[in-house]
């Protein structure tokens, strides 16, 4: 049976002439009526081009109607390239029927076409940003402003939404998708896509100028060890050491700042672990994109309309602690699970890997002791260090430097206690020599110390060329 029959045989709306020729005339929705002194056409009407508020009136216009006549029950029965060949052929008939006196040329009935599925099925404007796969980060500022991410750098599109109210439906769209919400009483959220891309919403009184929404997008084809060194954010020597740290099974904080890169780090990290190894990952949002098999994944759950129910990383991270994990992942330690995870670091959960906000290795250490005392306990601050130095081996420092590249600017090791401060050792750094054109320039060296932990490298039979820790370039 063709979908169009299937349809009719659950809606006979779908037929729209007959749908209105049954309907009396008040409810019908309007029109489109051109104003007297009204532009022969939209010029330039596309992605890469600003688009008038008359365009926007008539989108708004046959997108509202579409819905009345469209049963989306059926629809989501289908696939999705029957669901937007259905939904042309609705458009285009409404085109014809209804709105033949729309100042629209062919590109923009096309662009129309285009933009009406992007509504009904994806995320409307921000659709074609969402397939762009030259796209890192989409960066809503308010209903008229949209801001991309290419190669490090912003740019502001053109692209835009009607007004507040559209851009918070596609804001609920996307929340309600994985059962969170986003009113009034709980203003702001952590979400995911479907394909693992983080979501940040915030909506009034919280944000002033109306509701903002960021998307940090995560390749379909996650980056790979190999693609950092063919980037230049690291050495093959650094990939080295970084995997036979990993299969070392020492313990690994990946530092940085927002955009530096942490996760995708994490990600490449990751593949090292071996296959045979039971891996458990806890995030606020999942995001991480491990290729093992044997991967249990937790997610926070924010409390609910009456202030319950709420389970936080904390919770989470003792539960795991009792499936038997070889390893342990948390996507980020915010705050009072950082204690948590260092007393499984410190209980026979080697190897763990973890994230953490901070511009230094220094200022990590500072900051980790910080979120240890967050957790409520009345712990000296010596006994804080001491439990941290004992826990973590070694800081894995990542930047992104002011021509939108991103490196791995510091490999440092945790080497204990002198006195009351932790005491640590950097192995390898990136330093800046120079700006030429915009873009950076510099070199890897290393700082011509073995690290402390090389023994236990060699104990678990992972060998290194004592030469790359010779002191010069790498």
């Amino acid at each position: 049976m063709s979908i169009a029959a299937r349809l009719n045989r659950n809606k006979s709306a779908l037929d729209t002439s007959r749908h209105l020729s049954s309907q009396p005339e008040a409810p019908q929705a309007p029109r489109f009526k051109p104003a007297p002194a009204q532009v022969a056409s939209i010029s330039n009407v596309s992605v890469g081009h600003s688009q008038s508020d008359q365009y926007y009136d008539i989108k708004t216009r046959i997108h509202l109607r579409l819905l009345d006549i469209l049963d989306l029950a059926l629809l989501d029965s289908l696939e999705e390239a029957e669901m937007r060949s259905e939904i042309v052929r609705l458009v285009k008939k409404l085109l014809a029927d209804e709105f033949k006196a729309a100042p629209l040329n062919l590109t923009e009935r096309q662009l129309l076409l285009s933009e009406i599925q992007d509504e009904v099925l994806g995320l409307g404007p921000l659709e074609p940003f969402i397939k762009d796969p030259t796209v890192n980060d989409i960066l809503v500022n308010s209903w008229r402003q949209i801001y991309v991410e290419r190669s490090g750098k912003l740019v502001l599109t053109p692209a835009r939404f009607k007004d507040d109210d559209h851009l918070k439906k596609i804001i609920d769209r996307i929340v309600n998708r994985i059962g969170r919400r986003i009113d009034e009483s709980q203003p702001m959220v952590d979400a995911r896509l479907a394909d693992g891309s983080r979501v940040n919403a915030i909506i009034p009184p919280l944000a002033i100028d109306g509701p903002s929404l960021s998307i940090r997008k995560f390749s379909k084809d996650p980056l790979e060890v190999q693609d950092l060194i063919n980037f230049g954010s690291l050495t093959p020597q650094l990939a080295e050491l970084m995997e036979g740290v990993v299969k070392a099974r020492l313990n690994v904080l990946i530092s940085g700042g927002t955009g530096s890169g942490k996760t995708t780090l994490l990600n490449c990290l990751s593949r090292f672990i071996p296959e045979d190894e039971r891996i458990v990952t806890i995030e606020d949002a999942a995001e991480l994109q491990l290729k093992q098999e044997h991967v249990v994944r937790l997610e926070t759950r924010p409390a609910n309309i009456e202030g319950k129910g709420e389970i936080g990383q904390r919770e989470l991270v003792k539960n795991c602690l009792r499936m038997r994990p070889d390893r342990i992942i948390v996507g980020e330690v915010r705050s009072g699970e950082a204690l948590d995870m260092l007393q499984a670091m410190n209980t026979g959960h080697d190897g763990s890997i973890t994230t953490i906000h901070a511009n230094t290795p220094r200022d990590c250490l500072m900051r980790l002791e910080t979120m240890v005392s967050m957790a409520g306990l009345k712990l000296a601050d010596i006994s804080i260090r001491r439990y941290i130095a004992s826990a973590i081996d070694v800081i894995i420092q990542a930047s992104r430097l002011m021509d939108g590249t991103r490196k791995v600017t510091s490999f440092t090791e945790i080497t204990g206690m002198e006195g009351e401060m932790i005491t640590a050792q950097e192995i390898f750094a990136f330093e800046q020599t120079d700006v030429v054109n915009g873009k950076v320039q510099g070199r890897f060296v290393s700082r011509g110390i073995r690290p402390k932990f090389s023994k236990v490298l060699e104990s678990k039979g992972v060998h290194f060329d004592p030469r790359m820790f010779e002191q010069g370039e790498v």
